[in-house]
């Protein structure tokens, strides 16, 4: 946590902050062969293949034409890219915006880069803390589709109530509120 700061979000930053602690667990004495595997591990991540939820392209190809969809992300630039072009949906977004974090900054500066208003933004995402809390701050909508694993850095302990707030079960659920 102490180096989200400094490295940002992604495997990359993992990867260092695992060396670091192996480093100071080891007072210094961890040797290259441990150091070496540690990196090939996140290698191994970074080339996982990408598994789509359930329905995520039904979804798209329902609201692709409709809507101007953008893909909202954070995390490290190179591998946010390779994860759009392994999943092979980047042909539904009109625009593609890879933050370092997800503040309401960040997303008023993605609004005023799409020159839209709060009030016709819409941010269907699977944390509360970066997709939803930010952008209901800034006065936009917001659908939270929940995810089996999420990051205790991504959890809030409160309930969130809102009238510019739903909660889904799963990600077909999205069609029929905006259909």
């Amino acid at each position: 946590m102490s180096n989200l700061a400094l490295y940002g979000f992604g495997v990359k930053s993992f990867v260092l902050s695992m060396i670091e602690t192996a480093l100071r667990v080891s007072e210094g004495t961890i040797g290259l062969e441990a150091i070496e595997k540690i990196i090939g591990l996140g290698k191994e991540l970074l080339d996982k293949p990408i598994e789509l939820l359930e329905g995520v392209t039904d979804v798209l190809n329902a609201l692709h034409g409709k809507y101007k969809l953008v893909i909202a992300t954070k995390g490290d630039l190179l591998d946010q890219e390779r994860k759009l072009e392994k999943s092979k949906l980047g042909s539904y977004f009109h625009h593609i915006e890879i933050m370092s974090d997800k503040k309401e900054s960040d997303y008023q500066k993605l609004l005023n880069h799409l020159d839209a208003k709060p009030e016709s933004f819409l941010m269907i995402g699977n944390s509360i803390k970066s997709d939803v809390l930010p952008v209901l701050n800034i006065g936009g909508f917001a659908i939270h589709v929940p995810y089996h694993t999420t990051w205790a850095h991504e959890h809030v302990d409160h309930e969130i109530r809102h009238e510019r707030f739903v909660r889904t079960k799963n990600i077909m659920e999205i069609l029929s509120i905006l259909e």
